[in-house]
């Protein structure tokens, strides 16, 4: 894994209720080891506990009947903001603690799965893009379909996915967020990025297939995803619309060696052949690591291959997304 060098913030201010302070630590842990880091990452923590809640917001999937509930990480800083759009993977957005019972999602209708139960992982990213500068949008796909419950592990054969699918379904859903971005003033429209997880991030490389497909990589007179972020998606045939990615907009992915749910393997051949098709597609391969790894449960970060990857995928995704605005 290549190193970097990155340095914290030390001196800025905590605003909007901690978010600020909650970015800076973060990319202090992704530069520190050791019992320094363990110190960090409790300090985040209460850092975190006060963060501001995201804003829940409705609007249309581009399916032209589903109204999706979406969860809003504004940042602290005057717009207008890039922004971007995270695609959560086959477990839904919401804690695993809480989404057991959770079915419909939507306005007007009492869940215990909304905007104070979204999973860690969700959470800390939102967080992470608004301290960052960017509007963070996550979409639920699954509540407002009676599915908030998510899906568990190895479950790619279960029927009752077909209809939350990640090639003709999601996709949809998030040229949905992407309009719903672009319609609002505090947005600037020719910067708006993906992110995806797993189910999300097949969900992602076919949103940037569709939008490849298209005529000069646009939506009609308008701009579409300026790149995407994809972490640790599923590159099988049944996964993506096609094995071979056009695009003019870069994609990278992060990917764990040692993913115990889909093959990395898969994934870079995909990405090789479209490499050779000439589509800017970058791929990061992190040892040890395994799906999930950017979950910042205690549980899930106590594989060191899982740290060190969340460490420096925090720090290169800001990277990333920083160069493409250039």
């Amino acid at each position: 894994m290549p190193k970097r060098s990155v340095h914290a913030p030390t001196s800025r201010r905590c605003s909007r209720a901690g978010s600020d302070c909650v970015a800076a630590w973060r990319i202090r842990i992704a530069t520190s080891s050791g019992p320094y880091r363990r110190l960090i990452v409790a300090l985040l923590l209460s850092v975190q506990a006060v963060s501001a809640v995201p804003q829940t917001v409705y609007f249309r999937s581009a399916d032209g009947g589903t109204t999706l509930t979406g969860y809003l990480f504004q940042p602290s800083t005057p717009g207008p903001w890039p922004a971007i759009v995270m695609l959560h993977g086959r477990g839904g957005p919401y804690s695993s603690n809480d989404n057991e019972n959770c079915t419909f999602v939507g306005a007007g209708t009492a869940s215990p799965c909304n905007v104070n139960t979204l999973s860690k992982r969700h959470a800390m990213w939102g967080d992470y893009w608004s301290a960052r500068g960017y509007l963070a949008l996550l979409p639920d796909s699954f509540g407002p379909r009676g599915k908030a419950n998510g899906f568990g592990r190895f479950t790619h054969g279960d029927p009752d996915r077909a209809d939350v699918n990640e090639t003709n379904v999601r996709p949809l859903d998030a040229e949905g967020a992407l309009a719903y971005l672009r319609g609002r003033r505090d947005v600037v429209a020719g910067q708006i990025y993906l992110q995806g997880w797993s189910n999300g991030g097949s969900t992602a490389l076919n949103v940037m297939i569709r939008q490849g497909n298209q005529q000069g990589n646009q939506q009609g007179d308008q701009p579409g995803f300026r790149g995407a972020l994809v972490f640790y998606p599923g590159c099988g045939q049944t996964a993506l619309l096609a094995s071979t990615i056009s695009t003019t907009a870069p994609i990278a992915m992060f990917l764990g060696a040692d993913d115990e749910e889909v093959s990395p393997a898969i994934c870079q051949h995909v990405a090789d052949r479209s490499r050779q098709a000439g589509s800017p597609i970058d791929v990061t391969l992190y040892p040890g690591a395994t799906h999930d790894f950017d979950e910042p449960s205690s549980l899930r970060q106590s594989a060191p291959g899982n740290q060190a990857a969340m460490d420096d995928a925090l720090v290169s995704a800001a990277g990333i997304l920083d160069r493409w605005k250039k």
